[in-house]
């Protein structure tokens, strides 16, 4: 059975990826802070805990991994805070840097030598704003489009070795992402992603014959749509 590592396994895209890959069979490792066996109706769950965005937590997490043979690594885990830069304090913007993309690479560092030997799938989970512009977003765009250009490089790197890459990016998909935040995704499923279509893309991606890769994979709603929150 073929071993795969999602963060941000707890809720949302993480949860339904993992859920996914269950069904397709694979033995399945997610990885966030408060992920339980429980909540997983199968024995082929394996919750790691882990602070994604504290760095000891990370390497701790890297060095168990370390002693599993994976063949999947999906980096779902992740945050936004959207508001003018000045109003971002010291600690969102390096909370915010960490999980969305030293995590990732500290995480892929820790398993690309397996990953590589298994001819296996590393999956970033990155968002729409790693190839736009948007106000108020340019820590959250920052971490985004790193994680984009790391995932290329990377696919460069390593093109002989078997391995496939590739960069999922989502517009607004309905999660707790919004829990916190003055917006949310629209009401009307024609103007927000749901995150069955991220998993759909996740099994559309290692469906494929391992000769063909789809490096980016962008995801729309057919219509654009937001809510704003009553403060």
């Amino acid at each position: 059975m073929k071993t795969a590592v999602v963060t941000g396994a707890s809720s949302g895209m993480g949860r339904e990826i993992s859920l996914r890959l269950l069904s397709l069979g694979y033995r399945v490792i997610g990885i966030s802070r408060s992920v339980k066996k429980e909540s997983f109706e199968s024995e082929n769950f394996t919750p790691l805990q882990a602070d994604l965005s504290d760095e000891v937590s990370t390497l701790l997490a890297c060095g168990t991994l370390k002693k599993e043979s994976v063949y999947m690594l999906i980096n779902c885990a992740g945050f936004g805070k959207f508001e003018p830069h000045e109003e971002l304090s010291t600690r969102i913007i390096s909370d915010m840097t960490f999980l969305n993309l030293t995590a990732p690479m500290l995480l892929t560092n820790a398993l690309l030598r397996d990953l590589k030997q298994n001819c296996g799938y590393l999956i970033n989970i990155n968002s729409i704003e790693a190839i736009r512009a948007s106000k108020f977003a340019g820590v959250y765009s920052a971490t985004k489009a790193g994680l984009k250009a790391f995932s290329d490089s990377l696919f460069e790197e390593t093109r002989k070795s078997g391995l496939s890459i590739s960069n999922i990016n989502p517009d607004m998909t309905e999660t707790a992402f919004y829990s916190e935040l003055r917006f949310e995704t629209s009401i009307k499923e024609e103007e927000k992603l749901l995150v069955s279509d991220i998993a759909d893309a996740v099994e559309h991606i290692i469906s494929m014959r391992k000769g063909a890769v789809v490096s980016d994979y962008t995801i729309r709603s057919l219509n654009f749509g937001i809510s704003k929150k009553k403060l």
